[in-house]
């Protein structure tokens, strides 16, 4: 299974995407007997270790975010809160690939999944490092865990506004915007971390979402994450696409959220109605003008190097399996990090459903039934 001539190369399993779904895959797979580098390999398009995290910003410290769930079989201790969260999960993931040789190639962004009538290697996987040399694998089963970094999403709205807009993915850092009157557009928790971010810096904002905020004060257990893994689920597996994680989940109301609110921060101004030259009218019929639009309207599944496979359902969604991450359309064919699994917890346990079922589907055992025969 070595290179051949023109780089094409041979391998049972492409793993596509160096992040955490990506990388609990191929910790299955590897523990499942197949060998890094030579049985299977994963392509990451960045070029240090870290996923998406590794564009994030200095301001977004790892005492801010979330949380990150532990890789399988390695546990992230002593994070200090007051690091940037990019340099903690960079430095966590890069050990991680290092400790368990996984061998990931990087940068190399794949460009075309497309299906052959080879029996025994049924996909090519075409991928192209930043300078355009290509490099092609044949696959007897891709793994694609590329999450939703890559498609920031912007709703259309009538008008032509003339001054900057940027997503979330172009955020640098909040001192860019000193002296700026700022619309941040979103209804999710990454909208009111900005929101949070410009108040601790003086920056003046405005707020529009699409619906009226939706505050929760019941805390976010065990429990109720599986019922909103399970909202996302059923739809999945009826070939719908998954709703924006706030749909499911509302904002969390704490401390910080209820003296927002009594101070008018976080007071959404509701929707836009249309963009004008220097700023936004809202449906409710008011003006305002603003310098700067951030788009903190979430992000779409990255599954465009997917398409020659013809997997899109005419609802916008993929028609997953009752494991959650085979392709019905496409046998062979795996997602991590896509609908429930759009998350460090979900990403983890899907790798491991995936190389799973990659194993069964080249007819090999898997780590979890050998453990089950002995």
């Amino acid at each position: 299974m070595e290179s051949t001539r023109d780089d094409v190369r041979e391998r049972l399993v492409v793993v596509v995407g160096g992040g955490q779904a990506g990388l609990s895959s191929a910790h299955f797979l590897q523990r499942s007997g197949l060998r890094a580098g030579v049985d299977f390999e994963v392509l990451d398009a960045n070029p240090t270790p870290g996923g998406a995290w590794s564009h994030r910003w200095d301001d977004l410290t790892f005492g801010r975010v979330n949380g990150l769930n532990d890789l399988p079989g390695s546990a992230l201790r002593d994070a200090d809160p007051d690091e940037p969260a990019r340099e903690v999960v960079k430095r966590y993931y890069g050990r991680y690939e290092q400790e368990n040789a996984l061998r990931v190639s990087r940068p190399w962004r794949v460009r075309s999944v497309e299906s052959t009538d080879d029996a025994e290697y049924p996909f090519v996987v075409r991928a192209e490092d930043p300078a355009g040399r290509p490099r092609i694998y044949r696959a007897g089963a891709v793994i694609s865990g590329t999450g939703t970094w890559d498609r920031p999403y912007v709703p259309w709205y009538p008008g032509d506004f003339r001054g900057r807009q940027l997503t979330t993915r172009d955020f640098t850092e909040p001192e860019d915007f000193a002296g700026q009157r700022v619309l941040v557009v979103g209804g999710g928790i990454s909208a009111i971390g900005f929101l949070k971010m410009f108040d601790e810096r003086g920056v003046r904002t405005v707020w529009s979402t699409r619906t009226p905020p939706r505050w929760r004060n019941e805390a976010f257990d065990a429990r109720w994450g599986l019922e909103v893994e399970n909202n996302v689920a059923a739809r999945t597996r009826a070939g719908l696409r998954p709703l924006s994680v706030v749909s499911v989940t509302g904002l969390p109301g704490g401390p910080w959220q209820r003296d927002a609110v009594r101070r008018g921060l976080l007071n959404s101004r509701g929707p836009i109605r249309r963009l004008t030259a220097h700023g936004v009218d809202f449906a409710d019929g008011t003006h305002q003008e603003v310098d700067v639009i951030l788009w903190a309207t979430g992000f779409r599944a990255a599954l465009g190097h997917l398409a020659p496979l013809r997997i899109r359902e005419s609802t916008g969604g993929v028609l997953m399996a009752d494991d959650d991450v085979s392709v019905i359309k496409a046998p062979g064919v795996y997602l991590v990090g896509y609908g429930r699994s759009a998350s460090t917890l979900g990403a983890t346990r899907a790798g491991r459903r995936a190389a799973r079922a990659a194993m069964r589907f080249l007819g090999r055992v898997s780590v979890d039934e050998r453990s089950a025969a002995g």
